[in-house]
């Protein structure tokens, strides 16, 4: 078994859509990046990555790269689970906690789990996603941004 943990951030700005889990959320920010800036998306794949010892997502999908830009993230999570396939590694369950002021994210969980679990061939009762607020302190808090973090659990099979 192996064991990986995962965190992003992104700043809200006006002008791009709110993508979390794969799920367009109505908000008059969206997160400012490289790809479609999904931070949730991005943490788990940092938590694979890191769990499978296969780096991190900056070095697979570098933002100096213009065939990243704008890509959804759950094009590139399903690439991450190309990953895993190749090291002969199988996801047993993702747990994950998005960090947001604003908008209120829980009626959203149920699509974020389905998409990120159809993205790594997985059922959805493998993935769990929690949403908290800051209660007003730090740059989440003052609803300058969102974080994300994920801890995964991986199996080996040979």
């Amino acid at each position: 078994m192996r064991i990986g943990l995962g965190y992003d951030v992104h700043r809200l700005v006006e002008g791009r859509p709110l993508i979390l889990g794969g799920a367009l959320i109505a908000f008059e920010k969206g997160l400012l990046g490289h790809s479609d800036a999904d931070v949730l998306a991005h943490a788990i794949m940092d938590g694979l990555l890191g769990a499978a010892g296969a780096g991190d997502i900056g070095n697979l999908f570098p933002d100096s790269d213009p065939a990243y830009k704008d890509i959804s993230s759950i094009v590139l999570l399903s690439r991450v689970n190309e990953v895993l396939k190749n090291r002969s590694m199988g996801i047993i369950n993702i747990d994950c906690v998005v960090c947001a002021e604003r908008p209120r994210l829980a009626p959203h969980i149920p699509e974020m789990r389905k998409n990120i679990a159809a993205a790594l061939g997985i059922e959805p009762g493998r993935v769990n996603i929690k949403a908290t607020t800051e209660e007003g302190l730090g740059f989440t808090g003052q609803g300058l941004g969102m974080s994300a973090q994920a801890a995964v659990l991986l199996e080996e099979y040979k």
